[in-house]
């Protein structure tokens, strides 16, 4: 590996990019006024903005997708300030580098230079080797500019946290990837692309401008004779994976926005969502999970057959497989969507389990306790129980619940769906039960 930390004073302007260097390169903003897209963090009003303006950074964390600027903005706040520029890699570099660094930034301090430790991909540092970063931050050795593509909240130590301001990089819009495709253009000439195929190009990086850069150069490289339609780009370029880590925030920000689509009875959305976990490679199964869950947790006897349905689907794609039984997990999703909304069995599972804990050592009554054996039935078990087949209705209202407990109210059924019809029951249940208690 090259050697990061060279005793030799670091340049705080990036050198010049060779005229054979890749296109993003070339591209790279020469100042905070130039980076594209992150406004609300370089303008006059944003943190990094005021920032600059006063002369003084403090340690910060560089939040937001690949390819919306995170490296640049930390080469350029050091070039803005005044600062020694160190650069590390959480992929390749250790703790002896780390040590180095921060010796080189000791040593330069005690000459005056402060310096600017941008960490790439810092949530792959390990919690120990995050601690490491603390004493060097406390005292001012080093201001910390810190780069991840994860969520902070889950991958970072809080005390690391506490000592940095994090600050957001928004995923690059339309406007903003149009302008890099501008730029590129006023360095190398016009796309080979119609109107539509540059949307397109466009609408693929996904907000990602290194990736639309990189794409840009292959079709230059390429030498296209006549401009491409959309059919055509398709052809010439591999269409881009979506970024989905299916162990990490996006699979959760998915989950999370499919569940609450399902909850909020929207099919369209929730359709979407179920479309970009599959497409990017999740598996069914665990989609199948969570589905049978909703069943459970927001329809629940609101529409009983809605638990039926989803077990279905999972019998019915574990039958076909790929891509066939995609279709059966659709369907669920879409009954889920439009089925009537029922919390009720949540709330009731919740408040039971704590009212077990609490009073987990009441007996039942005795008249309902088992009576298997001779010696239960003398002392009382089973004694005076009231069968409710043979009680008038078919109901007996007989108090169920342990002595020295009052009845307790967990599910409450709503006015929609087949609990409608379950919340008249109940509601008959209850009419008797109060008649037969004051006779």
């Amino acid at each position: 590996m090259a050697d990061l930390f060279a005793e030799e004073p670091l340049q705080t302007r990036p050198e010049a990019p060779r005229e054979d260097a890749p296109l993003a390169d070339r591209l790279r903003p020469a100042s905070l006024g130039e980076v594209i897209g992150q406004e609300h963090l370089t303008g006059p009003e944003g943190a990094i903005g005021r920032m600059v303006a006063a002369g003084r950074l403090s340690s910060m964390i560089l939040w937001g997708p690949p390819g919306t600027g995170k490296t640049s903005i930390a080469r350029l706040l050091a070039d803005s300030v005044g600062m020694r520029f160190v650069a590390v890699s959480a992929v390749f570099s250790g703790v002896a580098d780390l040590k180095k660094a921060f010796a080189e930034a000791d040593r330069a301090a005690e000459a005056g230079q402060r310096t600017l430790l941008f960490v790439d991909e810092i949530h792959r540092f390990n919690r120990a080797q995050q601690d490491g970063f603390l004493p060097f931050v406390e005292r001012g050795t080093v201001t910390l500019v810190g780069a991840t593509t994860e969520n902070p909240s889950f991958e970072l130590n809080a005390a690391l946290l506490s000592r940095a301001q994090v600050l957001i990089l928004e995923r690059l819009g339309h406007e903003a990837l149009g302008k890099l495709l501008d730029r590129a253009e006023e360095l190398e000439g016009p796309l080979p692309l119609s109107g539509d195929a540059r949307e397109a190009l466009i609408a693929s990086a996904d907000g990602d401008g290194r990736f639309l850069l990189n794409q840009a150069e292959t079709l230059y490289n390429a030498k296209i004779a006549e401009p491409l339609d959309p059919a055509g780009l398709g052809k010439f370029l591999q269409r881009r994976v979506a970024v989905y880590d299916k162990d990490r925030e996006g699979h959760y920000n998915l989950i999370s926005a499919l569940h609450k689509s399902l909850r909020g009875s929207d099919p369209q959305a929730a359709l979407y969502y179920l479309a970009r976990m599959l497409t990017a490679g999740e598996q069914p199964l665990y989609v199948l999970r969570r589905l049978v869950r909703f069943a459970s947790e927001d329809v629940g006897l609101a529409d009983p057959q809605a638990l039926s349905q989803c077990l279905a689907a999972k019998d019915a794609y574990e039958f076909l497989g790929s891509p066939e039984g995609e279709l059966a997990i659709v369907q669920a999703c879409l009954y889920l969507a439009t089925a009537p909304k029922s919390n009720a069995a949540y709330k009731a599972q919740k408040a039971a389990f704590r009212s077990a804990k609490e009073t987990g050592s009441l007996m039942p009554p005795q008249s309902i306790l088992n009576a298997p054996t001779k010696l239960m039935k003398d002392i009382g078990h089973g004694a005076d129980y009231a069968y409710d087949h043979d009680a008038e209705d078919g109901f007996s209202g007989a108090n169920y619940w342990p002595q020295g407990m009052e009845p307790q109210t967990y599910y409450e059924p709503v006015e929609r769906g087949f609990e409608r019809k379950v919340k008249e029951r109940i509601d008959y249940w209850n009419r008797l039960r109060a008649e037969r208690s004051s006779d």
